[in-house]
């Protein structure tokens, strides 16, 4: 943990410097010094890359088949590649993400929130996040056509015929925001399931989801979380587990720098719901986090303090993340 320890002796002591000094007293005072924004930034960055699976190929082969390490699989063809408008050959090199659990949606900073009609934000649950992008000696290609993937459906849960395919996009911010993918003609498109697998079609290279909205009858409400003082949304998380939902990740995406407090300002969330608020940040490069069980009260505030935070691994996150309820 980042913390400078300071000696108070004798001395009367008006102010903490971070300095460490010599004095008679032997009772410390930890100082916490909260992570950078670059510094949390880096680590969602680190568990990307430690998730990103890597294929080569080359442009004569044609229609191929490529099977990740879950078992999906992503089959076009190799023609329909081409870089600014022409024709390639060679060697081809592509990048491929599955995320199917909310502990490594939530260290890549990739939770499962999707616009509505009033472009509000509310909870998906997923059949599975994917990023796919194709390049040539670092040149990112283009795709002419569509790609398919193959999902076997079992690792999220049983065949859900109301899944749909959504794109995502990375605001300026680095955060992911989910929106249903449609054709040119405004139809929803992209997915069908058969058997035990979801199939979708994909028209570009970039992020891509097999969701569907959550559903909960309840009323709904809007919740406050406080995070550790040094905390905001620059350097540091602050995301919703649902109970019963572990293909889900929602966050808290809004951050209120006069009162401190993160927040779902959109009302989306159930009243009475059982769930886990988290809250993550960097720590001398390794995770901080705490794990606060809740149930919804209208307009409640959850505060998160310093004392029940931990540093943990990325793997050890992961694994305490994917235990929830």
């Amino acid at each position: 943990m980042k913390n400078l320890k300071h000696i108070l002796g004798t001395l009367l002591v008006s102010a903490l410097i971070f300095t460490s000094c010599s004095t008679k007293d032997d009772n410390d005072i930890e100082l916490i010094i909260p992570a950078t924004a670059a510094e949390f930034r880096n680590i969602q960055d680190d568990a990307l890359e430690g998730l990103t699976q890597t294929f080569q190929f080359d442009a004569a082969d044609g229609w191929i088949t490529l099977t990740s390490e879950n078992g999906v699989d992503i089959s076009f063809s190799t023609n329909n590649l081409t870089l600014n408008g022409n024709p390639i050959t060679g060697a081809i090199d592509l990048e491929f993400v599955e995320l199917f659990e909310r502990g490594h949606m939530l260290v890549t900073n990739k939770p499962t929130m999707g616009l509505t009609a009033t472009n509000d934000k509310a909870l998906l649950i997923s059949g599975g996040e994917f990023f796919i992008n194709a390049t040539q000696n670092g040149a990112d290609l283009q795709l002419n056509g569509t790609m398919q993937l193959g999902i076997p459906a079992a690792l999220t849960g049983d065949v859900d015929p109301d899944m749909i395919l959504w794109d995502g996009n990375i605001d300026d911010d680095g955060n992911l925001v989910w929106e249903e993918a449609q054709n040119e003609n405004g139809d929803e498109r992209g997915v069908f399931a058969e058997g035990n697998n979801y199939y979708a079609f994909i028209g570009d290279f970039g992020w891509t989801n097999v969701d569907r909205f959550y559903n909960d009858p309840r009323e709904k409400t809007t919740i406050l979380v406080a995070a550790p003082e040094g905390y905001d949304n620059t350097n540091s998380g602050v995301y919703l587990s649902y109970d019963g939902e572990p293909a889900a990740l929602a966050n808290l995406d809004t951050y209120d720098a006069n009162t401190g407090l993160f927040s779902e300002h959109y009302g989306q969330i159930p009243v009475g719901l059982e769930c886990h608020v988290i809250f993550v940040s960097e720590d001398e490069g390794n995770w901080k986090y705490a794990v606060q069980a809740a149930t919804i009260v209208e307009n409640g505030i959850i505060t998160i303090t310093e004392s029940e935070t931990a540093t943990v691994t990325q793997a050890q996150l992961t694994a305490i993340i994917n235990a929830l309820p």
